[in-house]
């Protein structure tokens, strides 16, 4: 950059710092290819796939974890808001409403949540023309691994032959990304970064957790043989030591000898606190915390992790209701409605029995003479207040 640009006092309008055109020493620029790589070190070092993540939903602790975090925000009061009181915002909100209720807004919450999992998440909008109006017929959920990013950030469909991949259509796709420490990473990071290896571990300790209960329960034979035995009087050994494991009764060569070694372990070290650790690593990185899946802890420590988990609920509600507002709900009003303001897709999480002592406040305070802002109920009560008229 010339001196003369870096002294000026002008603004400069154009973007200096972006990822393409190699640009980014945090990424290797391939000049055969213009995809971006996820910046994932698990992944990177494993492949990057993302079918090694898709491995991970089958723990136990991590599906039953993953599920009560998309439950409690599926399970949530929604709903449309107008962007502002004109008659064509009015209508704008109720004919997304409308939509949203046949797709099963829902059902396609759940699904876009996988993107916190793996970082991000891509919908398919299915588009459909009824009366001169363009409406959302579907949405259809898509697999991350089909998809990649190239230099600018833009959504590719990735295909079998082609190693480019293929430039997706504007106003078609709905993604969004999460969990990422800046904005030069558009495939996020998921929780399934964090969780690898905490279910790695848990998993080998499963492993040798078996093995010790085989030994356990059923000793390791040991066979001693003379030292001029032939190599098939070697096999007839070794065939009746296995006979041990299912036979109550066997027969060795003479000069032979069996006998068993009985498993025997000193110390505190228990395979059950290993997994019990790995499983609360994981209660965590899915919920914050982990008195929500484990009955431990008193009341008021209960309750202030559960409120921490309603944080993240609430952050998981926004960050998607939000992205849709940006893209797919703009998409819409721009074509039906250009007149009208974006109508608000909302969430509303809260905890009820926190909020009692805090209306109760209000009131006394609304008593006294103070009114608070609508921006106050909202962030406060949730989405969905108006002022009384």
């Amino acid at each position: 950059m010339s001196q003369d640009l870096v002294q000026s006092k002008e603004p400069l309008l154009r973007e200096v710092s972006s990822s393409g055109s190699g640009r980014d020493i945090t990424r290797p620029f391939i000049a055969s290819s213009n995809l971006l790589a996820p910046q994932d070190t698990v992944l990177q070092s494993r492949g990057g796939d993302y079918a090694l993540y898709e491995d991970l939903l089958r723990d136990d602790q991590v599906a039953s974890t993953f599920q009560q975090r998309r439950l409690a925000v599926t399970s949530a009061e929604w709903g449309v808001l107008p962007g502002d009181d004109r008659k064509d915002s009015h209508k704008a909100a109720e004919h997304l409403n409308e939509m949203l209720v046949k797709i099963n807004w829902d059902s396609v919450t759940d699904k876009m949540l996988y993107g916190l999992f793996y970082g991000f998440g891509v919908g398919e909008c299915i588009w459909e023309r009824q009366g001169g109006r363009i409406e959302l017929k579907e949405l259809v959920v898509r697999k991350q691994r089909r998809f990649a990013f190239d230099s600018e950030g833009r959504l590719i469909l990735r295909l079998v032959n082609d190693h480019q991949g293929e430039l997706l259509p504007e106003k078609k796709f709905w993604h969004f990304s999460a969990g990422a420490d800046n904005d030069d990473e558009p495939y996020g990071l998921g929780l399934a970064h964090w969780l690898y290896w905490p279910v790695y571990f848990k998993r080998n300790g499963i492993k040798m957790w078996s093995i010790f209960m085989d030994k356990f329960g059923m000793p390791t034979a040991k066979g001693s043989y003379p030292a001029n035995a032939t190599e098939e009087e070697k096999q007839r050994l070794l065939s009746a030591l296995r006979a041990i494991q299912t036979d109550s009764g066997i027969i060795v060569p003479d000069g032979m000898q069996v006998e068993l070694i009985e498993a025997a372990r000193g110390g505190n070290i228990s395979y059950e606190v290993f997994l019990d650790r790995m499983n609360g690593a994981i209660a965590k990185v899915v919920l914050s915390q982990t008195m929500t899946t484990e009955a431990a802890g008193g009341q008021y420590k209960s309750e202030v992790q559960k409120s921490i988990r309603d944080e993240v609920l609430r952050r998981d509600a926004k960050l998607l209701s939000n992205s849709f507002n940006a893209t797919v709900a703009k998409w819409l009003t721009s074509w039906n409605y250009p007149d009208a303001a974006t109508p608000r897709v909302w969430r509303n999480i809260v905890n009820e029995k926190d909020l009692r002592p805090r209306a109760e406040r209000d009131k006394i305070l609304f008593d006294m003479g103070f009114r608070p802002s609508l921006a106050y109920i909202q962030e406060t009560y949730g989405e969905g207040w108006q002022e009384k008229e």
